[in-house]
């Protein structure tokens, strides 16, 4: 399969995965103790990349801390009185800038197969 598609692929799934966990986030706003996750968005993309760019597993060896190897790191705010650091702002703004790099992957598919699609056409 060719490398783009893979690489837009891994993008729409791990920003589809950042929406649950942002939504988690935002859904337990006003649970008492409940911290704040994210998805390290650069750092997943860039380990997907490395994946499809190993030619032996011995190769780029790293390890995750248990948080990191689900794809989540807790966030570092300040919490409030009940122990809760959701930030409703800075969630909601994550969401934004989720939902475009969302969209972004989706239509470049699009079109990456769209091209495949008029190649094969002959067009």
């Amino acid at each position: 399969m060719d490398k783009g598609i893979q690489l837009l692929e891994e993008i729409i799934k791990t920003s589809a995965f950042r929406h649950k966990v942002l939504a988690s986030n935002i859904a337990n706003a006003d649970t008492p103790g409940y911290k704040a996750k994210d998805v390290p968005f650069s750092q997943e993309i860039n380990d997907q990349v490395i994946k499809m760019t190993k030619t032996s597993p011995d190769h780029l060896l790293g390890t995750k801390n248990p948080k990191e190897a689900q794809g989540m790191i807790p966030v570092e705010r300040a919490s409030g009185e009940d122990g809760n650091n959701v930030a409703l702002d800075m969630e909601l703004a994550n969401m934004t800038e989720n939902a475009l790099l969302y969209e972004a992957g989706v239509k470049l598919l699009s079109k990456k197969l769209m091209m495949y699609k008029n190649a094969v056409r002959g067009r």
